[in-house]
């Protein structure tokens, strides 16, 4: 069981290293980057791409005015052992790095919302391969967001989505692997499995489990989401929502072991919420702590 989370804080980008015994929080990356989203851990090196710094239109407030089109965004890594820091990729490979995670044999992937793909390196920087890529005319539905990936059956999911509470979202599955004479762009393996949802964000896969954060409108958004993984070819099915009210809901770590599902959002809250049919069932969600700044994204530190 993990005690303790890696969460991003977007400004200033910071890597916070916070006990789910006690909610302690410490700064483990000071200088993270502009807007860190994504976050994994392989190998004892922490990794976490960032989204880059935007262009802002005064006239606009919130996240409106913010142009993420600049191609600046970032993949990192920081071994704490030694302290050295790197970077995974060139600047200028990235345009807005969301989700990021590992297959467990030395690959990353990440989803890049304004670049419309879904890209994997292996974590010394070689081997940069696009997945998949969508039109960049498609605008808003076309933008990549979360990311998981299930290396025993083969299988690459990713979220669109979609407008700001606009009941769009859609999550789709393909292969790890490009087919024989297909590229990222035209792919004949790729499956809708989910549409028409609120505004799915980050996703975690567990077991026959695929779980989701959702900052859509309420009442199905900004949620905690389940539903079983979809046969082949087959649609997936009405999500369950394992828990509601967040401040628009964005990182997502699953312990199995535990019983938990942790998410975080951009109120600066990290919640724990109990999973049906584990060890800590009947429970009530728990607050872990608040901070005053937003968080987005998530992961389980491994136990030294």
């Amino acid at each position: 069981m993990a005690k303790e989370l890696l969460a991003l804080q977007v400004v200033p980008g910071r890597v916070l290293k916070i006990s789910l015994q006690d909610g302690a929080v410490r700064t483990l990356v000071e200088d993270a980057g502009p807007r860190p989203d994504g976050i994994t851990v392989d190998q004892g090196t922490v990794y976490w791409t960032t989204m880059g710094a935007p262009a802002v239109d005064p006239a606009t407030p919130g996240e409106a005015g913010l142009d993420f089109s600049r191609r600046n965004g970032g993949l990192h890594a920081f071994d704490p052992g030694t302290g050295a820091r790197r970077e995974v990729v060139p600047t200028g490979v990235i345009t807005t790095g969301k989700q990021l995670t590992r297959d467990g044999a030395g690959s990353l992937y990440w989803s890049d919302r304004e670049g419309h793909r879904v890209t994997r390196v292996r974590s010394d920087g070689t081997g940069l391969t696009d997945l998949v890529t969508t039109p960049v005319g498609d605008g808003i539905p076309g933008e990549c967001v979360g990311v998981a990936v299930d290396p025993a059956r083969g299988h690459l999911y990713w979220t669109q989505k979609g407008p700001a509470k606009g009941g769009r979202g859609r999550i789709f599955r393909a292969g790890l692997e490009l087919p024989a004479g297909a590229d990222a762009a035209n792919r004949s393996d790729v499956e809708l499995l989910w549409s028409d949802l609120p505004e799915p964000i980050d996703l975690h896969l567990d077991g026959d489990w695929l779980y989701w954060t959702d900052r859509g409108a309420a009442p199905n958004g900004n949620t905690l989401n389940r539903a079983p993984l979809p046969a082949p070819g087959a649609p997936g099915g009405a999500p369950e929502i394992l828990a509601t009210g967040f401040a628009e809901a964005i990182g997502l770590a699953v312990d199995h072991d535990a019983g938990f599902a942790y998410v975080c959002d951009l109120g600066g809250h990290l919640r724990a919420v109990p999973l049906p049919g584990g060890p800590a069932a009947g429970q009530d969600p728990r607050e872990i702590v608040t901070l005053p700044d937003p968080l987005t994204g998530l992961c389980l530190l491994p136990s030294a």
